[in-house]
């Protein structure tokens, strides 16, 4: 059916609705039938798929490779399959874990695509009620308004100045203008972009309102043909990932290179003979030493910290902001809701008619009272509509003695909306909105009941109403009317000329409370908070000398003011200034860019889709996931679900701490697969062999990974928000780390090839360069142990490790498995022999666990030096 062509009467009937829309069971019933209003998901990888993907690792294959000759040379010369039987144990057992870990990240980044789930209003039952979108069905009668996404596609009921953006179906940037008309057409068909009496999912409302019914939803809306495309859009990988993968590559190149320098050393050593062993020697350590594990373990890492700051209302759309957030070094915020309550009481009035403004306002809004006689809404106009009914007068029963016919939507430039009433005697105009701009049209004001000329004292005497109210920290709002004997024949601008001035009321948004201790972590941790709002500048000044963003009215600017600054002024100047008062949205983005050629990372907020510029325009964008349009919520880095401004300071702690944390685990991998490296090298070099390929394997398998997972979910450190934002272009080893790596790595070779010869001289009384299975035992032990108490080092490079207020338990569940797993494969008969170990005892076990421990002392006596003045 070809909605767009038909009446409005003929579409709801052949949709099976009505104005009202459809009942909860009927709805129910629908959905059951037809599924959730969504795009079909694109199918996720097999198990089978997955595994087979981790075995198809070059590395893998090449051990794969390994395996199979040693197989065949067992065969022939009928020695034992150990080495075999162990590479095939790491390959399985490693492969299980890629896909643990892979399953693991894909789970947490599904989570995070959760957002908040897009709602909408609906008639349900007969009344408004706020739904899933994902629970549209085809009958349902859904409300629009400007910032939100449409849902589902739907013919027109009734419209208001509706514009929609219906670029990602037409093109076409410039939005359209809707009508609920039916069309004629010209030809067999209507042009999608031409379909003014519709509306299509994947568009977006920027001005006006409406009501329509859905015609369809999910894969049978206009956006559901084209979905394939969206579909199968594959997810990015941050900055930090992309340059973990590049240094994986180069590491790879790097120990290759030396896996063959070995393996050529050892040829021409020891012959052809030894063209296997040397041959799986290389491969192995190729294996051991490159940090297959780095790119999954920092993506779980992200995932998990990103689903933690979701159970903390602040829910990360993109994880590119994790990195961000870390370096963050402006904030700036609006006021209402955010640093505010956003719980809007009306407390004061000027006023000569006091029923008449609490009426008007009230009507020339679009809030409601719901069954409970509950004002739901915009905050500003709940309290409007709560202030009328205060005084006894519910505003759905004027609307009933005087129906809306007629509006001109709120809009931020002229900051004001007018609708128009019918009355008896003809219409009745109601203009609420910013005080200065509804007293500058006002010709006349009502006095005692009579309508009197607007005289400059009068005038006066406004205005210095509306500054009385303001230095309390009151956000004013002004009511005008104007009597019209029919209706306009044109619902324009210019009925919002010659005004009658009615009355100001006075509201407040107490401040949270919660978001004066967030202001002084910001300050301690050099981040500069900045306050945007469009209320009067003297209480935006007030509000912000309360929070303690400023200290006088010196650090405050008005929109105004900015538009007499070029951008080069307002760059240089733009450190004076941390209060914004009467600010319009095209003014975000002036605020945002001039602190940006300061070289400042900056956050910024916004509600309204007006505010989508200058929240794309910062390196964190942040959406409100209360009061926040649709529009603004998509195009953001992340969205607070509880719209507070503590929440931001959170998440950028939680940033910082992620951004350490995955640090933390670089560090370990990397220090620890560099000394495994050095010591086959150094052993190789020198003549003897210091671990097997199947001892490299299982270090690599028992003590890397999930020391280097529980890292990732380490406590913040207690100075983390003393400390200056990090710099926005630090690379991964910035602050000394890779200086850290390389020493941490020599230290580790030290102790290893150190515990070999105690071993050795243990077993036989002689220091000598030759084979011994003691030592190599004993190395072994020491490697393990030393990489596990390692974990220990990175928790924290300045406080104690055993005195710290919060211990890792899942480091210590890791540290614990590990040392279990090792010492079992040292004492258990069955897998002593099959690794190739010798016996030893408690006093040489006790030797290689020291000399794994000293780890400990050496780095952190290191760290101690290394921070002297």
């Amino acid at each position: 059916m070809k909605e767009y062509l038909q009446s409005t009467t003929e579409v709801l009937s052949h949709v099976g609705s009505s104005e009202q829309g459809l009942s909860a069971k009927e709805a129910q019933i629908r959905l059951e039938q037809n599924g959730k209003n969504k795009l079909a998901d694109t199918k996720g990888k097999s198990l089978a798929r997955r595994f087979l993907e981790q075995i198809l690792d070059p590395m893998i294959l090449i051990l794969l490779a390994a395996a199979t000759i040693s197989a065949v040379t067992a065969v022939m010369e009928g020695e034992s399959f150990a080495d075999v039987f162990i590479i095939l144990f790491v390959v399985i057992v490693n492969s299980i874990l890629g896909v643990f870990q892979e399953s693991k990240a894909e789970k947490a980044i599904d989570a995070l695509k959760q957002i908040s789930a897009a709602t909408s209003k609906v008639y349900r039952d007969g009344e408004i009620q706020v739904i899933k979108s994902e629970d549209l069905v085809v009958g349902d009668v859904i409300l629009l308004e400007a910032g939100d996404a449409v849902p589902a596609d739907g013919r027109i009921l009734t419209c208001f100045s509706l514009k929609a953006e219906e670029s990602a179906l037409t093109g076409e940037s410039v939005p359209v203008e809707k009508s609920e008309k039916t069309l004629q057409p010209t030809g067999d068909s209507v042009p999608l972009g031409d379909r003014v009496n519709m509306v299509y999912s994947g568009s977006a409302v920027v001005y006006g309102r409406a009501t329509a019914v859905v015609t369809a939803t999910g894969m049978n809306t206009e956006m559901g043909k084209i979905a394939h495309a969206i579909t199968t859009a594959t997810e990015g990988q941050t900055p930090l990932q992309l340059k973990l993968a590049q240094l994986s590559k180069v590491l790879t190149f790097l120990v290759l290179g030396i896996c063959v320098v070995i393996f050529g050393f050892n040829f021409l050593r020891a012959g052809s003979s030894h063209l296997l062993e040397s041959f799986i020697l290389a491969v192995s350590l190729a294996v051991a030493a490159i940090p297959e594990g780095l790119v999954a373990v920092v993506t779980i890492v992200l995932s998990m910290g990103v689903t933690k700051m979701s159970h903390r209302s602040a829910v990360i759309r993109k994880l590119t902001a994790v990195e961000t957030l870390g370096c963050t070094q402006v904030i700036c915020s609006d006021k209402t809701g955010t640093l505010t309550q956003n719980k809007m009481t009306v407390v004061e009035e000027f006023t000569a008619d006091k029923t008449l403004l609490a009426t008007g306002m009230a009507l020339c809004s679009d809030a409601y009272l719901n069954s409970e006689n509950q004002a739901q809404g915009e905050p500003t106009e709940c309290a409007l509509v709560n202030y009328a009914y205060s005084l006894g007068h519910a505003k759905q029963e004027w609307e009933e003695k005087t129906p809306r016919i007629g509006e001109i939507p709120f809009d931020s430039d002229r900051k004001m909306m007018t609708t128009l009433h019918g009355v008896d005697n003809g219409v009745l105009q109601y203009t609420k909105g910013a005080p200065d701009m509804v007293i500058a049209r006002c010709t006349h004001i009502l006095e005692q009941g009579q309508v009197v000329p607007m005289t400059p004292e009068k005038r006066g005497e406004l205005e210095q109403a509306n500054k009385a109210m303001a230095d309390k920290a009151l956000r004013v709002l002004a009511l005008a009317m104007k009597r019209h004997a029919t209706m306009p024949q044109t619902v324009s601008l210019a009925l919002e000329e010659e005004m009658v001035f009615v009355g100001l009321v006075g509201m407040i948004d107490p401040v949270r409370e919660e978001v004066k201790v967030a202001i002084e972590k910001c300050l301690s941790a050099g981040i500069r908070p900045v306050m945007i709002t469009g209320d009067h500048l003297d209480t935006a000044v007030a509000i912000g000398k309360e929070l303690g963003i400023i200290k006088d009215a010196s650090g405050a600017i008005t929109g105004a003011m900015l538009d007499t600054l070029s951008d080069e002024e307002l760059a240089k100047k733009i450190q004076t200034y941390s209060v914004y008062a009467r600010v319009q949205p095209e003014h975000k983005v002036r605020i945002v860019n001039a602190w940006q050629k300061r070289g400042m990372v900056v956050a910024m907020t916004g509600d309204g889709v007006n505010d989508a510029p200058s929240i794309k325009n910062a390196d964190i964008g942040i959406g409100m996931g209360i009061t926040g349009t649709d529009v603004t919520k998509n195009v953001a880095d992340m969205v607070l679900a509880d719209d507070n401004f503590a929440t931001i300071v959170l998440a950028v702690e939680e940033g910082r701490k992620i951004y350490d944390n995955i640090r933390k685990a670089i560090q370990f991998l990397l220090a620890s697969n560099l000394s495994e490296v050095l010591c086959i090298f150094i052993a190789t070099m020198i003549g003897f062999t210091i671990l097997k390929p199947t001892h490299l394997l299982w270090i690599n398998l028992v003590t890397d990974s999930f020391p280097a997972l529980a890292l990732g979910v380490e406590e913040g450190e207690a100075d983390i928000m003393k400390r200056k934002p990090r710099g926005k272009n630090d690379g991964i080893f910035a602050g000394g780390m890779g200086f850290d790596i390389v020493y941490q790595g020599i230290l580790a070779t030290l102790l290893v090839v150190g515990s070999y010869f105690i071993g050795h001289f243990m077993e036989s009384g002689k220091w000598e360069f030759v084979n011994s299975e003691h030592g190599m035992t004993m190395a072994f032990l020491t490697m393990s142990m030393l990489e596990i108490f390692h974990s220990l080092n990175m928790r924290s490079a300045k406080g104690s490790l055993f005195t710290m207020k919060k211990q890792n338990k899942f480091l210590w569940l890791a540290m614990i498995s590990s040392f279990v797993l090792t010492t079992a494969v040292i004492y258990v008969p069955f897998l002593k022999n099959l690794f190739g170990f010798s016996s030893v005892s408690f006093q040489e076990y006790a030797v290689a666990v020291g000399l794994g421990f000293m780890i400990i002392p050496l780095v952190r006596q290191l760290w101690q030096f290394c921070s002297l003045p």
